[in-house]
């Protein structure tokens, strides 16, 4: 992502919960969130709501 990109996210997060173990883990990885993000939009890309 471009750092002079400004995105505003929904004010409300998305919560789940995980296997124990797996925050600590996810932490540890580069980027996990903005990775995450993405992954969550291809999830749910062909969903129609």
């Amino acid at each position: 992502m471009n750092l002079n990109t400004v995105i505003a996210f929904d004010k409300n997060p998305v919560q789940f919960k995980v296997l124990p173990g797996v925050r600590e883990k996810l932490k540890t990885v580069p980027d996990w969130q903005e990775r995450l993000r993405k992954y969550v939009d291809e999830l749910i890309q062909d969903v129609d709501i």
